[in-house]
């Protein structure tokens, strides 16, 4: 069953979530960098620039050493500016590749993140309606925004710091000990407390940022669903409640991001106090050992040099573990989803399905969302080229699961689905949506101009005179006529402009427009009024003829002209025929229909 989250909201059940799947930081990383390959160029030029910045910024204490010792002490004027000189010299290198370094490494870093964003959606897109109906929007639009944002610090910067930290830390050890073991030796006895502080931050940090993940995704997930919903939410005053399960969703994440916040306020003061007793002992041992003649002063300066340049990189280096732990959670996820494979694919062998005549066959059909629950049970209905059919049935009949079986949405679980004789499951699925429509419910309109939402579906180019039309077809010509900027009106996200009714049109005329051989309509005419039914009725009856039909709708008056009516029950057909005969049987659909006529007219004498 699905668990219910803040506010009473549902959420999916966890053997639905497909990502969560433990990983690797290497296997993660190694998925990572096939994104990388198309810019390798530009992507080693960005090394060698690093090792540009690295050589200028050790050069530092060195040349200070040469400055003490052979200048200074010596009385060496030359020498003094030479080792200035060079000293500025390597700052201005050092500024110029460092400017080039993070231009490239950022210019890099944005486009892999475009490309990994690119593949998800187009991921996404791959894969089958049960998927995106198990998996809530709020998720899915987590995995493309703050998950791909988590990963920007680490590929954008953190690439950056590992290569150079990593380079100046490996640099300054072999410095050190050219200059004098005894003092590097010293400086490493702090090293069993920072990997023992390290190895516990990890594991406990691992934990921590993969909990801020999916917390941040709860959150997205209440806002979608609030905000999709608002009508409802508005509608049945539910403001407050909504506001404490947005809370609820806020306050867990902000405590889950505590605690990677706590666990960061531990380690890196802990770092920074290791770092001072290290720089505590080698000043108190290099000063002795300066005293008793064993060493220069320029020596011992430039060992403190490189000494907090020896630090440096180890506190860099554990800041950016909570940008790789923060990054790899958000990768976790990600690589949940393009790891997620369709189970709804082409076959290796399919073909395109020809031009479609429309003749449909369902042969022993039996299909469950889930495998213990079936919704159709052996079913066997043959649908004639050019024939409007009509299902109905009560509420989880299986008229809703029979139609998506037919658009290839879902795959039976045993039977066959055939179109023209051709297995649905081995033909591609682009041929064959390429040749149907549908028009569901509630008609989703996208964000754009009128024409852009009717010319949809349609491939090649579109005239004008056919959108309008299709529009004038469905009786949507008043529609047409009161928009003020006609086919060139803005039309909001969802629709928002229109009325239910004109929406539903701008649906119809979108589904027509497409001219499909297939046209599947489910519930299509529920959210229209009694006057805007009866043009879509009249429309129907111009062009439904020529082309398959397949019709969903509780208002019985939309489908009593339908070539034939079947009846189903529990995922059975329990009667079918045209509505004359039906209704002469005296069967399930005369109950039906009686039941239908009696709430028709009850609604129209209270109105009236």
């Amino acid at each position: 069953m699905s668990s219910r989250g803040p506010g009473g909201m549902l959420r999916p059940r966890p053997e639905d979530d497909m990502e969560e799947v433990r990983r690797p930081p290497d296997r993660k990383l190694r998925k990572l960098l096939p994104y990388f390959a198309p810019y390798k160029g530009r992507a080693i030029l960005t090394v060698l620039l690093m090792l540009v910045v690295t050589a200028t910024g050790l050069a530092g204490p060195a040349l200070a050493q040469v400055a003490i010792d052979h200048g200074i002490r010596a009385g060496d004027e030359g020498t003094v500016l030479l080792a200035v000189i060079l000293f500025v010299g390597a700052g201005l290198v050092g500024l110029v590749a460092g400017y080039w370094q993070s231009y490239m490494s950022s210019w890099v870093g944005e486009r892999v993140l475009l490309d990994l964003r690119t593949a998800l959606f187009r991921h996404m897109m791959r894969l089958e309606l049960g998927y995106h109906e198990r998996v809530p929007t709020g998720r899915s639009v987590s995995r493309l925004t703050s998950d791909i944002e988590a990963l920007d610090s680490l590929v954008t910067e953190g690439a950056t710091s590992l290569i150079i930290n990593g380079l100046t830390f490996v640099g300054v050890v072999v410095i050190l000990f050219a200059y004098d073991w005894q003092l590097a030796a010293m400086a490493f006895a702090i090293f069993p407390l920072l990997a023992l502080g390290t190895g516990a931050f990890r594991v406990t940090s691992a934990r921590a940022y993969r909990r801020t993940r999916e917390k941040v995704a709860d959150v997205l997930s209440v806002l979608q669903e609030t905000l999709s919903g608002m009508k409802v939410v508005q509608g049945y005053g539910r403001q407050e409640p909504a506001r404490q399960s947005f809370r609820r969703a806020n306050d867990e994440y902000r405590e889950a991001n505590m605690a990677t916040i706590r666990l960061s306020g531990l380690y890196f003061p802990g770092i920074e106090l290791l770092s001072g007793v290290g720089l505590l002992l080698i000043l108190w041992f290099g000063s002795n050992r300066v005293l008793d003649g064993e060493i220069s002063i320029g020596v011992m300066v430039a060992f403190i040099g490189y000494l907090s340049s020896f630090f440096d990189p180890i506190q860099q280096l554990s800041q950016l573990y909570s940008t790789f732990q923060s990054a790899m959670a958000a990768l976790e996820k990600i690589l949940g989803v393009l790891e997620t494979e369709p189970t709804l694919t082409d076959a290796p062998d399919a073909v395109d399905l020809p031009q479609m005549r429309g003749e449909i066959t369902l042969t022993g059909v039996s299909f469950g969302y889930r495998p213990d629950r079936p919704v159709i049970h052996e079913l066997d209905l043959h649908i004639a080229a050019g024939e409007s059919v009509a299902l109905v049935g009560a509420t989880g009949a299986g008229k809703s699961t029979l139609a998506k079986l037919i658009a290839r949405f879902y795959d039976p679980q045993s039977g066959v689905v055939a179109i023209d004789g051709h297995d649905l499951r081995a033909v591609t699925q682009s041929s064959l949506r390429a040749q149907l429509a549908i028009v569901p419910q509630e008609g989703h309109l996208f964000a754009g101009t009128l024409r852009d939402n009717l010319a949809f579906g349609c491939t090649g180019e579109v005239t004008d005179q056919r959108l309008v039309d299709a529009l004038e077809a469905v009786g949507g010509e008043d529609l047409l006529a009161g928009l003020p900027e006609g086919l060139d009106t803005p039309i909001t996200e969802r629709g928002s402009g229109l009325s239910a009714g004109q929406r539903q049109l701008v649906a119809f005329a979108r589904a027509l427009a497409a001219d499909p051989r297939l046209l599947i309509l489910d519930e299509a005419t529920s959210s229209v009024d009694v006057r805007t039914e009866q043009r879509i009725e009249q429309a129907m009856e111009a062009l439904l003829p020529g082309r398959t039909s397949v019709l969903i709708a509780h208002r019985l008056s939309t489908i009593r002209k339908s070539d034939r009516i079947v009846v189903l029950e529990q995922g059975r057909i329990v009667e079918q025929g045209s509505h004359d005969v039906l209704m002469e049987l005296g069967g399930r659909y005369a109950g039906l229909y009686g039941d239908w006529e009696k709430a028709t007219t009850g609604w129209a004498t209270e109105t009236a």
